[in-house]
């Protein structure tokens, strides 16, 4: 029986300048949507699972589109609550060589950054599931969307529900009076596995690294010793993964990831990216990647290896859902590489 698996988080309309163009280059923006969370949800049902997500939404054609797009790929969204107000907005310019991605918000009062708890009936939703994914990112919308959060994962947590929680620190977003280390501690005392990167927990979580990086380069000993005091900080958490990327440029990165599950440090294969398509929701894909091994009781070295080798194939694919299957990740993984044509 396929595994049900939880998200929640805030949907977005995604407007992008076409190419590598910038912003109002041209009178044209490319519509679609994306969002952390509905991300995860999307891969997790293209691997398979029963993928369930959770949002508020407004009730006009704009929400219902959203809705739409998600459940089109087989995620269950019966548990969206369709409320006053309005969907956030994010603009996207792609970057290209030495020309970095920029992001620019418009969220301030979306439908799901005035939800509360109490909106959801977290008991129902968690009936029969076995892991529930949130982020970063939604607790950094406004103070009430950060208690929703809180909400969730104790409730998850007393029903034991696994709790996955990436990190996901965006300054952008962290306006309201609260800082990310005032809010980020409490959702991770109730999270089992913690996704991240050197940024996010320094500024989600105050912990600063008791080491210098060595030299030039990915340095994994600081990494083992920065996943060390996380996990040395949070005895409930069980394991961090991190991701590693070595960006050359906005089109060519190196990926690769960690994972600390306190009785050893697992360092991935690494990926040499070129021509990147997009990055956006790459994140995200390797959120998927982890949840879907791990809740199948999979090893944790196969597990960080399918998280990074999704992602890799999710720079290949434009917007922010990453559209591949398991079969397609596990020729990755077996060392098809090539692009050659599959007939």
């Amino acid at each position: 029986m396929s595994k049900k698996i939880v998200t929640f988080g805030e949907i977005m309309l995604r407007l992008k300048s076409p190419g590598a163009q910038r912003l109002f280059q041209s009178d044209c923006l490319e519509a679609t949507f994306g969002g952390g969370e509905a991300n995860v949800a999307v891969s997790l049902a293209n691997f398979g699972l029963k993928s369930h997500y959770i949002t508020a939404l407004p009730e006009n054609v704009v929400g219902k589109a959203a809705a739409s797009e998600v459940a089109k790929f087989g995620v269950d969204v019966s548990g969206v609550e369709y409320m006053p107000g309005r969907l956030g907005i994010y603009f996207l310019e792609a970057g290209y060589a030495q020309r970095p991605s920029v992001v620019v918000y418009d969220r301030t009062d979306s439908v799901i950054a005035n939800a509360a708890p109490g909106t959801f009936a977290w008991d129902e939703i968690f009936q029969d599931a076995e892991w529930f994914h949130v982020t970063g990112i939604t607790p950094a919308i406004s103070k009430s969307a950060a208690d929703l959060t809180i909400e969730a994962v104790r409730r998850a947590k007393a029903l034991n529900v696994t709790v996955s929680c990436d990190l996901n620190y965006r300054a952008k977003l962290w306006k309201y009076g609260a800082e990310a280390r005032e809010i980020m501690p409490e959702i991770i005392k109730n999270t089992d596995v913690i996704i991240a990167n050197e940024e996010d927990i320094q500024k989600s979580l105050g912990i600063s690294p008791d080491a210098e990086k060595q030299g030039k380069g990915l340095d994994l000993g600081y990494y083992e010793k920065l996943t060390g005091q996380v996990l040395e900080a949070y005895p409930n958490v069980k394991k961090i993964a991190v991701t590693l990327r070595e960006s050359i440029s906005a089109n060519h990165n190196l990926w690769s990831g960690c994972i600390n599950n306190r009785s050893a440090f697992l360092h991935s294969k690494k990926y040499d990216i070129t021509d990147i398509v997009d990055r956006v929701g790459g994140g995200d894909s390797f959120s998927a990647g982890l949840i879907y091994a791990l809740s199948d009781q999979r090893e944790d070295d196969f597990a960080l290896e399918f998280a990074v080798g999704a992602s890799c194939l999710k720079h290949s694919i434009s917007g922010d859902f990453n559209r591949v299957s398991t079969d397609e990740v596990m020729r990755l993984l077996g060392g098809d590489a090539t692009g050659r044509i599959q007939r």
